[in-house]
């Protein structure tokens, strides 16, 4: 009759640490990864035709416009995969690369408003609206990841789903997803037309 209690027990007892919670935790994380990465590419996608836009506007803007296609070719060069969010220096090598990217952005941002004509062109106008709409999606893909490994390293620290967590999952934390962009909280100035 004991073994009867004890192995009509053990399933419930079991399902209240971490068997099922810690894994479906772990793969909102990766989901939300992936989210990150399909923002990070749909900027990266949307580049060549901005880029094919600007040359078409003219020559002023040539070096900015090789600034962030050499950027974006440094960016789509560095991925994580789920298997390497564990590694705080593979996504500091992700941060950087994209962070790069942003800074190149802001350059061309700077170029929008010193150069009247190319604001003018409507396909660039275009662009650049999907550009600034691709930055607020990744903004708030990084934020949905980062919200996803702070519930699953505050689930595989907590009890009863450490025990699951340690002992039958082995599960280790995730690092949150940081800006890597030098001075990424300061606004980058934007100067007039002949100044």
């Amino acid at each position: 009759m004991a073994y009867r209690s004890a192995a009509l027990l053990a399933p419930l007892l079991l399902a209240g640490c971490g068997i099922n919670s810690v894994p479906t935790a772990e793969e909102e994380v990766k989901a939300r990864w992936a989210d990150v990465q399909t923002n990070y590419q749909r900027r990266a996608d949307l580049i060549p035709n901005l880029a094919n836009t600007v040359r078409a506007a003219g020559a002023q803007e040539r070096q900015i416009l090789t600034e962030v296609t050499e950027a974006r070719a440094r960016a789509v060069q560095v991925n994580v995969s789920p298997e390497q969010l564990n590694d705080p220096a593979a996504l500091q090598r992700f941060g950087q690369a994209q962070g790069q990217l942003s800074s190149a952005l802001n350059g061309l941002r700077v170029t929008v408003e010193q150069y009247p004509t190319l604001r003018s062109n409507e396909n660039f106008l275009t662009f650049q609206s999907q550009l600034e709409g691709t930055e607020n999606r990744i903004a708030v893909a990084v934020r949905d990841y980062n919200e996803a490994v702070r519930a699953y390293n505050t689930r595989i620290r907590t009890f009863p789903d450490l025990i699951g967590a340690r002992f039958i999952h082995g599960a280790e934390p995730y690092p949150p997803f940081q800006a890597t962009t030098p001075n990424a909280n300061v606004a980058p100035e934007v100067f007039a037309p002949g100044s």
